[in-house]
């Protein structure tokens, strides 16, 4: 199959400190395009490679034409500026015109699909359906219902301000996150990969940026069907606790609650990485999800 690597410049130049002066500025997010078909766009979370998609690519490319990101400052590509998200949102939207992509699927997880949701939101004419893989508009509020974006600020600044120093702690504390987040030690070495190589201060901006964003009236907005794939093992005590399934269940409805027409889906056999830990009930609810499509 053909594979093409496009470079998009999120800006292509920006003002310098000296009338009439211009300067180049980093990519918002590099993409790879293989197959051929109706586009989807794949977007991966903090601090993950494209490749995490690998997958899910072999599984749609013989019917799709697969746009595969990798974000500015995660696994080795360079960072941008703040303010992040909304940089790269931006991006995505101009890619989508630029390439003349009608209606494209959009595949997010994590902070990739709070940006899908984002995009889909500040530009409801552009994607077509949206697949969200265990992510919220506001992910503050799963933790404390009576959140806002202004009252987690100084909390995400701390927190900015931590992650964004680097070092041995931002790696222990990256190791220490996936460790939850992921099932198997080649699927923990594969994420830990893309962490070492991601520039820590882009890390923190991206969690920044989610504390400090609420979407959760916004997603009104969103006229594409939308499918949240959530999970709930990570958050479990023993193999019985269908307390907390259905609580995470709850937290997900009340996310979502004034997004019309959502299907929300619960996996029971994969932590926060779907589509690594349980790839194949990943691929039944897309094939489902995307049959009017083909």
């Amino acid at each position: 199959m053909k594979l093409t690597t496009l470079i998009l410049m999120s800006l292509a130049f920006a003002a310098g400190t000296r009338a009439g002066e211009m300067v180049k500025t980093p990519a918002a997010f590099a993409v790879k395009v293989r197959g051929h078909g109706k586009p989807v766009l794949l977007i991966p979370g903090l601090s993950s490679s494209g490749a995490v998609w690998d997958g899910t690519v072999a599984h749609l490319s013989e019917h799709y034409e697969c746009h595969v990101f990798t974000l500015a400052g995660f696994a080795g590509q360079p960072r941008i500026g703040e303010p992040f998200l909304e940089t790269v949102r931006n991006a995505m939207a101009d890619y989508i015109r630029q390439m003349k992509l009608d209606r494209p699927i959009i595949i997010g997880h994590s902070l990739g699909g709070f940006l899908a949701l984002w995009l889909a939101a500040k530009n409801p004419e552009l994607p077509g359906p949206l697949v969200i893989l265990d992510a919220v508009p506001f992910l503050p509020a799963v933790f404390n219902p009576t959140a806002t974006a202004e009252s987690t600020k100084p909390m995400a600044e701390q927190m900015r301000t931590g992650m964004a120093a680097g070092g041995e702690a931002f790696l222990k504390q990256s190791a220490a996150a996936v460790k939850k987040m992921v099932a198997g030690k080649e699927n923990f070495d594969l994420v830990m990969s893309w962490a070492e190589t991601t520039d820590p201060v882009a890390a923190a901006d991206g969690m920044y940026d989610m504390f400090t964003t609420d979407l959760r009236l916004d997603v009104a907005a969103i006229t594409a069907p939308v499918l949240v794939l959530g999970t709930w093992v990570a958050y479990r005590d023993n193999d019985a606790d269908t307390e907390t399934r259905g609580q995470v269940e709850k937290n997900f409805i009340s996310q979502y609650a004034r997004l019309n027409g959502v299907k929300i889906a619960l996996a029971d056999h994969a932590k926060h990485f779907i589509m690594l830990d349980d790839a194949s009930w990943f691929y039944r609810q897309l094939d489902a999800f995307l049959a009017p499509e083909r």
